[in-house]
């Protein structure tokens, strides 16, 4: 029997197509991170957290609800070469990099997705998307730190999704997925 609130939201994702897929790719690429991803997510087998992954919001946090911070961070001039921090991981400085030049992308092309999908607020939609590949490349090293998972106060969404994963419960898995999205609507009204 199909749950007629979770079988039409598989089918009609609010993110779909290849920014779909880029967004699923990303979302793989940071459960896979050592020392940023939850370790019980971390240790699942890779088609758990691809399943986990299969979602139409970001995973991680890169604070795109926070317009000031990213104002600031756009606006403000950097140096013609930014250093290397030392204390990041190279993988991390390339998922960010990535993360960021994905969020450019929503921000110019579907801001509305931007907002839902990242958390971004209409201010920082509006900085990404004046932003520059250069400018955006230039300050993942400094950004790499920050990175972190989405909603990482919600414990119970974090182990609802390790849980449902390692079961192997499709119908679970989309329920918390689900809740993810509630999250997502939920922190864009605060």
């Amino acid at each position: 029997m199909q749950d007629p609130i979770i079988e039409p939201w598989t089918r009609e994702t609010p993110i779909t197509g290849e920014t779909g897929r880029t967004l699923r790719e990303l979302n793989l690429g940071f459960l896979d991170l050592d020392g940023v991803a939850d370790p019980e997510i971390l240790a699942l087998p890779p088609a758990r957290k691809a399943a986990i992954a299969d979602c139409p919001y970001a995973l991680f946090d890169l604070h795109f609800e926070d317009d000031a911070y990213w104002r600031t961070r756009l606006d403000t001039a950097l140096p013609d070469r930014v250093a290397e921090s030392g204390a990041s991981n190279p993988a991390v400085v390339t998922f960010v990099r990535l993360a960021l030049i994905y969020a450019w992308h929503l921000a110019t092309s579907a801001n509305l997705q931007a907002r839902v999908a990242l958390g971004m607020g209409p201010r920082t939609a509006a900085a990404f998307a004046d932003a520059t590949f250069v400018r955006l490349t230039r300050i993942a090293d400094a950004e790499a730190p920050d990175l972190a998972p989405r909603w990482p106060r919600c414990t119970a969404f974090w182990a609802g999704l390790a849980e449902a994963a390692e079961s192997a419960d499709r119908t679970r898995l989309r329920r918390i997925q689900l809740y993810g999205l509630q999250l997502a609507v939920a922190t864009r009204l605060r």
